[in-house]
């Protein structure tokens, strides 16, 4: 068993919900599982605890709450009463209070907002860090996937997440890099306080990642696979301290864990994102 890496997290999106997974992951030194509310038809928290229960204590375990049943299948929703009675539910179901709790896609409201997105944002923030001070979750965080409207509704004076997760990898536009950073410094977050996510943009085995080859981002790339490669740089793009990959396979985690020993050049990843931005300005010009 190898010791515990906190920068590799098990994330279950699409994922199985098998026990054979977390006790690899385990094994493995990934000690840090995220999942939501809404994952597995809304059934992820209590499959996790009817399959793994006994495990759960030995993770770092975040989920996200924003998405409910609704009759025509999910809907959205930023109420802060629902979002704290969401927090309380998810203690329940997973038989443990969870380490972090995400605010998750709050875009998906906010972009019929209009005027009022800004104090939707604040009170649905204001209801999270109200669970964190009740011991509903250890703390809180925000999880966007399209977070470009994001910063422009950040209150100041509302309270601020503990951990910010995005987009991450080689897959990710320039305007999102930028709202990422738009954000880091509109909360005061640190890289210690970035999750990446979706580091390969859903698939591994997806034609773009046989067609360019990540290893030009790394220190003695010729080491590591294109996958190990697209990872690692994933971890720059934009900056993160942790990546949450979902997957149902231990042998593409355990690549992944082997990954951790590349070195990425920083003039590589500093080039790429200037080509980025000069690609995003010849579009808009």
């Amino acid at each position: 068993m190898r010791g515990a890496d906190p920068r590799v997290v098990l994330g279950l999106h699409r994922s199985r919900h098998e026990r054979r997974l977390l006790t690899g992951a385990l094994d493995l030194g990934v000690t840090a599982l995220d999942t939501s509310s809404n994952y597995l038809g809304f059934r992820s928290h209590q499959i996790l605890a009817r399959a793994a229960g006994d495990l759960l204590p030995k993770f770092t375990l975040s989920t996200k709450v924003g998405y409910f049943p609704g009759t025509k299948g999910a809907e959205h929703s930023l109420d802060p009463v629902r979002l704290h009675a969401a927090a309380e539910q998810a203690a329940r179901d997973l038989g443990r209070e969870p380490d972090l709790v995400f605010l998750h896609n709050p875009e998906h409201s906010l972009r019929e907002a209009g005027p009022h997105g800004r104090e939707m944002l604040a009170q649905a923030c204001t209801a999270l860090d109200d669970a964190a001070v009740k011991g509903v979750c250890a703390a809180w965080g925000v999880a966007s996937w399209t977070p470009s409207s994001l910063p422009s509704l950040i209150d100041t004076t509302a309270p601020r997440p503990s951990v910010l997760m995005v987009r991450a990898g080689l897959l990710v536009g320039a305007r999102t890099l930028d709202d990422v950073d738009a954000l880091t410094r509109a909360w005061d977050l640190s890289r210690g306080e970035i999750r990446g996510m979706s580091p390969f943009g859903g698939s591994t085995s997806a034609p773009v990642w046989a067609r360019i080859d990540p290893r030009v981002f790394l220190r003695e790339g010729g080491q590591f696979s294109r996958v190990q490669a697209a990872f690692m740089a994933a971890f720059h793009l934009p900056r993160v301290d942790s990546l949450a990959v979902s997957t149902d396979e231990v042998a593409h985690l355990s690549e992944l864990v082997d990954a951790l020993a590349g070195e990425v050049e920083e003039r590589t990843v500093q080039e790429y994102r200037s080509l980025l931005r000069d690609r995003s300005r010849s579009q808009t010009a």
